[in-house]
């Protein structure tokens, strides 16, 4: 009787000291990006949500649905606080004028690289905790190197090339074409091959590293290298709010880390994309158009009114336009 009741109470401690997780039910995430599979922007993402299954050893999984297929590019946001999906990537400037905090990242500061790009966006939230975002949970941004203007037909080489001419642009980059003269066109990167290729706009404005990621090398022939202003656009990974309250603080505090460790990866993707995309453009016969430092001073006059303008906007919605512009500024110089 007394080995018995040895042997019960060892299978008792031993069922205690079982992993409390064993029994726990998983928690299973959707993940919705409007990049197709084979851009590293997506694969990235796919990478992230491996990684959380991994280092949560499974308690909290990720299915990955790229290419629009779960929410569209300017769907998504909405598509996270309604729970279509779980999680998305998309851009700021697809819902203009809903988040004015962020939206003074993508001014045409002159921005050198992806990876001081994405710095400057989890800076300026960070320090400024915007209340547009309250709706979801933020897991981080990233933003791509500078924003060039590309042609189809049409070589820019003056401001006066720009006029009239009708150019894909969102957000902040479609105010800067109209700044500088041009018809901006607003519309998401999944619609921008189709409408170069059947003459509905002329050209658009966009990273380098388009050209090889969504192919528009083959439907653009010009890059005007205008670099005094060039831009960013921020993209958000956020997560529905409800979702993430579900997740254990433990589980949390991993996904946290791992956002810092994606965030730079996300970043600098952005910049060895933007190299592949110039091979790319050169190999389908591109031409690339430098702007003399006079030429290139009067675009940056041009597009100093948005600066003015954004601070206006900004304080409008009792905002501090200036202290955000100025932090924004300060934290590019900063780290470029």
């Amino acid at each position: 009787m007394k080995k018995l009741l040895l042997t019960v109470l060892a299978a008792a401690i031993c069922m205690c000291a079982m992993p409390l997780t064993a029994g726990a039910k998983s928690i299973k995430l959707t993940y919705s990006n409007f990049f197709p599979p084979t851009h590293i922007q997506s694969k990235l993402a796919q990478q992230w949500g491996d990684e959380v299954g991994k280092r949560t050893e499974g308690r909290v999984s990720v299915s990955y649905f790229p290419g629009g297929t779960l929410t569209k590019a300017k769907q998504c946001y909405d598509g996270v606080v309604e729970g279509i999906s779980d999680i998305g990537m998309s851009a700021l400037a697809y819902s203009r004028g809903r988040f004015p905090t962020m939206a003074a990242v993508d001014l045409p500061l002159g921005y050198k690289s992806g990876t001081a790009a994405t710095k400057v966006a989890n800076a300026v939230y960070k320090k400024f905790q915007p209340k547009e975002l309250d709706d979801v949970e933020v897991m981080f941004f990233h933003a791509h190197g500078p924003g060039l203007l590309f042609t189809a037909k049409k070589p820019v080489k003056t401001l006066e090339d720009l006029k009239g001419l009708k150019l894909r642009g969102t957000g902040n980059s479609a105010q800067l074409l109209k700044a500088l003269g041009a018809a901006p066109v607003a519309m998401s990167m999944p619609d921008t091959y189709q409408a170069l290729r059947k003459g509905v706009v002329s050209g658009g404005v966009y990273p380098m590293e388009t050209n090889k990621g969504w192919k528009m090398g083959e439907v653009v022939k010009f890059c005007t290298l205008d670099y005094p202003v060039g831009y960013t656009t921020t993209f958000f990974v956020t997560m529905n709010k409800d979702k993430w309250n579900s997740i254990s603080t433990q589980d949390q505090k991993i996904i946290t880390e791992l956002n810092k460790e994606f965030a730079a990866k996300h970043g600098q993707a952005w910049d060895d994309s933007d190299k592949a995309g110039r091979e790319f453009l050169t190999k389908k016969g591109g031409q690339f158009i430098e702007l003399s430092e006079a030429e290139g001073k009067r675009w940056k006059e041009k597009a100093a009114p948005m600066m003015d303008n954004y601070i206006k906007k900004a304080d409008k919605k009792k905002l501090n336009g200036k202290e955000i512009l100025d932090f924004t500024v300060a934290t590019l110089n900063g780290v470029q």
